[in-house]
């Protein structure tokens, strides 16, 4: 049990995730150390990890439980999925989409008539989307799942190579990140998919958390994934990572042997969430358990929230026929703007999560 100084300088309770492992009762076992590392929490056997918000250590197939177990739980959670049923999983090739991909995929394969679906972008970026391009490719025919490719070209006649002197002021995941979603979200809609699985884990979620709390961005905090409204054109988006964090990920990707592209993007080094990044490691490992916190307020405020922000009306846009809140979608804003050559700041569509500094323009979630 972690204690930590609460809002307003409280003491509260940090509870970690449900169906964290604790400590098996009984007599303890020697101090760790050099010669005597502490043993699995569970069975007793060599430990691979300690869970250090929990206060656990598991052994490899404690571990790889202890993963999959979250992200049953947090599949069922989320949606209910008919016999018959699309899942969509958006797969770049990183450690988290992989682990999501094939975590889904031994979920759900022993369901009949659930099909499973993998999609992957590729925004244009030479020497690190195409050698990810081919570990997907490989993976998905050695597992039988199903595998589209969608491509900036092919959706906005553009690559983030070609325009990359026209971007401005702003990041490039400023638009990166928006085409990006669109292209998803087409493909997603095209397959005839029922929910769109992203590999999004915890740090990244509480990192999103709080990037918008810092930016003011109040009614981005209410369209935050998972979403549970069934909206037309949209397919909803599911995080099954949600309660995982980066380590475990990473852990699990390496303890499973899943071939994983694990080169950095070359156009994330000035991203706003590098900042965060190392804000939310910092305050984790000051104070385990922190990560867990900030979901569980956000998922507390977040009824109260949603009743603030209710979802934009939604029309087709000119230009794509995507759902668009407003005339032309942030995308095709954000193309248009980028083939004229000159870098802009569109309403909705900001640094790292495609919203600006204090919008308040309703947009699609």
């Amino acid at each position: 049990m972690v204690q930590g100084a609460g809002c307003g300088g409280r003491r509260t309770e940090r509870r970690p995730a449900p169906g964290t492992p604790h400590p098996a009762p009984g007599p303890r076992p020697p101090a760790p150390g050099p010669r005597h590392p502490a043993p699995c929490s569970i069975c007793g056997k060599t430990p691979v990890t300690f869970v250090r918000y929990s206060g656990a250590h598991l052994c490899r197939e404690h571990f790889v439980d202890f993963v999959r177990r979250k992200v049953s739980r947090e599949l069922r959670r989320q949606v209910r999925l008919p016999d018959g049923a699309t899942v969509a999983v958006a797969v770049s090739g990183g450690k988290d989409s992989m682990v999501a991909l094939r975590i889904l995929h031994d979920l759900l394969g022993p369901r009949r008539g659930i099909r499973l679906v993998a999609i992957t972008v590729d925004e244009g970026i030479r020497g690190y989307r195409p050698p990810a391009l081919k570990v997907v490719a490989r993976h998905c025919r050695e597992t039988g799942i199903e595998h589209r490719v969608v491509s900036f070209r092919e959706a906005f006649d553009l690559t983030m190579d070609s325009t990359r002197r026209c971007w401005g002021a702003a990041t490039p995941c400023t638009y990166c990140g928006v085409l990006r979603r669109h292209c998803l979200n087409r493909a997603a809609r095209e397959m005839g998919a029922d929910v769109l699985a992203t590999g999004l884990n915890l740090d990244d979620t509480a990192q999103s958390i709080l990037m918008n709390i810092c930016r003011g961005d109040v009614e981005r905090l209410a369209r935050l994934g998972p979403h549970e409204r069934v909206r037309e054109g949209l397919v909803r988006r599911i995080q099954p990572l949600r309660q995982v964090t980066d380590k475990e990920s990473f852990l699990y990707a390496t303890l499973m042997g899943y071939p994983v592209h694990h080169s950095v993007c070359p156009y994330a080094a000035d991203a706003m969430r590098n900042r965060f990044r190392e804000l939310v490691a910092s305050l984790e490992d000051s104070s385990p358990g922190t990560r867990f916190c900030i979901l569980n307020s956000h998922d507390a405020l977040r009824p109260s929230l949603e009743e603030m922000f209710p979802p934009a009306r939604l029309e087709r846009c000119p230009g794509c026929g995507e759902p668009s809140a407003e005339g032309h979608c942030a995308a095709c804003r954000l193309a248009r703007a980028l083939k004229r050559g000159a870098g802009c700041r569109v309403p909705g569509a900001g640094n790292d999560e495609g919203s600006g500094t204090g919008a308040r323009r309703r947009s699609a979630p």
